[in-house]
């Protein structure tokens, strides 16, 4: 899945290039991509409205959209979820493109639709896409969200204390739970935890004030940089997650294990449990 920056990323693009421009045609045809709906059933629900916000909470996604014609009654909220591979692409009406989601190691040429997913058109003759590669995303009208926990870029350092606290397994596992906090995944988790001097494998509730604190800012932190770098495969400690590493801050091992039922690396002076 995506991690919350890359989902940032995608939401920032649709707030910046899409809202307010008017659908007048859907590809919905891709039925696995916009399950459960059948093709059309998208496409009959959007056009002829506007995309009126972007909103995000952990990685999950979606849309507002507004009124038919001159009516002002809302119309259903547009979930898109870029799953492992997914990017939002926007093009103005002259055809230029601006994308953001997930990173892709040989990137993608403007032009370049062949794993396009899902499209909206617009009156201006632009277009919004979900280019997914992999085809593990996801569209669908009114997508749940209510049951997911605190998105991690704005929980406060009491909530943050709270939510570990109600919770005996290993801090990693809790950090990845989205329904207690929404958006951290495997690399976010390792680079906030590495960043805390917190041992992944150390019971949540039984963290000291000060290291929840740590681990607070660690999150907060992680989630600024993997924003503004392009993704959390530019976070610092990222390259050093591998067979005969040292940690870049004090020169110990780095060491593997599995926590949460993910992979997970720490530094094995600064971290020991």
């Amino acid at each position: 899945m995506p991690e919350l920056p890359e989902v940032e990323s995608a939401r920032r693009v649709i707030e910046s290039y899409a809202l307010g421009r008017r659908i007048v045609d859907v590809d919905d045809s891709d039925t696995y991509e916009c399950r459960p709906h059948s093709p059309g059933q998208i496409r009959d629900a959007l056009v002829g409205r506007k995309l009126t916000e972007a909103c995000r909470r952990g990685k999950s996604m979606w849309c507002l959209t507004g009124g038919v014609g001159r009516s002002r009654t809302p119309g259903p909220e547009l979930g898109i979820h870029l799953g492992m591979s997914g990017k939002i692409v926007v093009a103005d009406p002259n055809g230029a493109e601006t994308d953001g989601g997930d990173y892709w190691a040989r990137g993608r040429a403007a032009g370049d639709h062949r794993f396009t997913r899902f499209a909206l058109r617009f009156d201006d003759g632009g277009y919004l896409l979900l280019v997914d590669p992999r085809r593990l995303g996801r569209v669908r009208l009114d997508p749940p969200h209510e049951d997911l926990g605190p998105d991690a870029q704005g929980i406060g350092a009491a909530e943050f204390r709270a939510m570990l606290g109600r919770s005996a397994a290993p801090v990693k596992a809790r950090l990845l739970d989205q329904h207690a906090i929404a958006g951290i995944g495997n690399l976010l988790a390792d680079q906030a935890l590495w960043l805390a001097r917190v041992s992944p494998r150390h019971p949540a509730k039984e963290l000291s004030r000060a290291e929840a604190d740590r681990l607070h800012k660690g999150v907060r932190k992680a989630i600024t940089d993997a924003i503004a770098g392009g993704g959390v495969h530019t976070l610092s400690v990222i390259p050093y997650r591998k067979a005969g590493a040292e940690c870049p801050r004090d020169g110990a091992p780095m060491t593997r294990g599995t926590v949460g039922g993910r992979t997970t690396w720490w530094c094995a002076e600064e971290q020991k449990l």
